[in-house]
């Protein structure tokens, strides 16, 4: 496949060259989505010039509509547009690789580690650092929700549905779509009128297939060997499913990781869920990251017929590559369809929806990290159809709470900047651990 015909207005650029600068971003993209497509638009429109900036928010529009890591999709579009597939590939797989080597690493030193004070102590250090950041997420989503009292309606319906009924993230992600797609106020202008062609439609086709194949085959590939219920299997199945509906990020994925690995798989723990998403921050790359470290403990804990830490290795790399591989299947197979997609009014409305469900689940998620970082065990009462969360007062951590407090001073008054406050935070952990216990 070769990129579009309006990609070769595009400046020539040496593969060599833009190779160099993948493998820079590979190793650079710290700060979670936004600041990585701001490093994006920096380095390839303001520094190296290979886009202009009508062209580079073209294909970030096109990225915002797609589940899964926005920020890695931008760099795959544009990988694809200098080079084509090839060009695609390896933006994509540069942006992913270096931090999924870190997460693997750091995985490994954390099950083989735990109960020496420094390494806990940085953990119980995170998890506070974790809290600010799920809320400054939720913050910045909010707005970007808008005024639209149907976008209002649907965020407090979405948090009401899943903290009071349990409704699954899938389910409220359907009907925040359709909410946003027919409720919302249409444009008054005319959209574009359609310009594909059967050819394009063929190209969809072919690429679909391709790249659902190279997805899918391990997920096969395992069922066979190992058979449909094994650990590995259900993992790739599992994360495969979770790849297509992750719509807003790493935050509101973790809703439905806390719903399924957590309270139904039993894969990890809600204080493991938080650990994840404390090394998903401090290292490059996407944040959705966390899902490697859920994959590497679910393996580690069922590993038969492997050793323990192969096993994880294992879970750890289906994940990764089911979770990505989605990424390339959108891009290759859907970019000569963008402008169709831009313009399509239901479409645009449906992403409102999602956008506005999102900010609920993930405040769902603050209050659900809260409850388990402060009281440890979080029990529930049914009130007829409504379940709700219960505590043990008396079973209050007074430290965690004590570093949740110092992480907002640090991040809302001081402003302290994302890795700077981990590292703060981490620091305080082992201090605390290793002076009070």
């Amino acid at each position: 496949m070769t990129p579009t015909a309006n990609s070769r207005t595009e400046p020539a650029v040496p593969f060599s060259e833009a190779l160099a600068v993948w493998i820079r971003v590979g190793f650079l993209s710290f700060g979670g989505a936004a600041g990585q497509i701001a490093m994006l638009h920096t380095i390839i429109v303001e520094e190296k010039k290979w886009l202009d900036e009508k062209r580079f928010l073209h294909a970030l529009s096109y990225c915002t509509l797609l589940p899964g890591p926005e920020a890695q999709q931008l760099a795959t579009y544009i990988g694809w547009l200098l080079h084509g597939v090839r060009g695609g590939l390896t933006a994509g797989l540069l942006f992913v690789v270096p931090g999924a080597l870190i997460v693997l690493a750091m995985s490994m030193l954390y099950v083989t580690a735990r109960g020496v004070p420094i390494i806990d102590g940085i953990f119980f250090g995170i998890k506070a650092a974790v809290l600010v950041i799920v809320v400054q997420a939720v913050i910045k989503m909010a707005k970007r929700v808008g005024d639209a009292a149907v976008l209002k309606a649907v965020m407090a319906a979405s948090l009401l549905a899943i903290l009071l009924f349990q409704v699954p993230y899938p389910l409220i992600v359907i009907a925040a779509a359709a909410c946003g797609a027919f409720l919302l106020p249409k444009p008054t202008e005319a959209a574009p009128a359609s310009r594909s062609s059967p050819g394009r439609y063929a190209t969809l086709l072919i690429s679909t297939l391709v790249w659902g194949a190279v997805w899918l085959t391990p997920v096969a590939v395992a069922a066979l060997l190992l058979g449909p219920g094994h650990i590995i299997t259900q993992i790739g199945i599992f994360f495969s499913q979770l790849a297509v509906i992750t719509f807003g990020g790493a935050y509101a994925l973790l809703v439905w990781l806390a719903q399924a690995a957590v309270e139904q798989k039993g894969w990890v723990t809600a204080a493991e869920m938080v650990d994840g998403l404390g090394l998903a921050e401090t290292k490059p790359g996407p944040t959705i990251l966390v899902t490697q470290f859920v994959g590497f403990l679910a393996a580690f804990r069922a590993p038969d017929p492997f050793s323990p830490m192969t096993a994880a290795i294992i879970g750890a790399a289906m994940t990764t590559w089911v979770t990505f591989a989605p990424s390339f299947l959108f891009i290759f197979a859907g970019a000569p369809f963008v402008e169709d997609l831009r313009h399509n009014r239901l479409l645009a409305g449906a992403l409102k929806g999602i956008t506005a469900a999102v900010v609920g689940v993930i405040l769902y998620l603050a209050i659900w990290f809260a409850l388990h970082v402060f009281f440890g065990a979080v029990g529930s009462v049914a009130v007829g159809p409504v379940r709700l969360p219960t505590v043990d007062p008396l079973a209050l951590d007074w430290k965690a709470a004590g570093l949740a407090v110092i992480a907002f001073v640090l991040a809302f008054r001081i402003k302290l900047g994302l890795i700077p406050l981990i590292a703060v935070m981490a620091g305080l952990g082992v201090a605390v651990k290793l002076t009070l216990g």
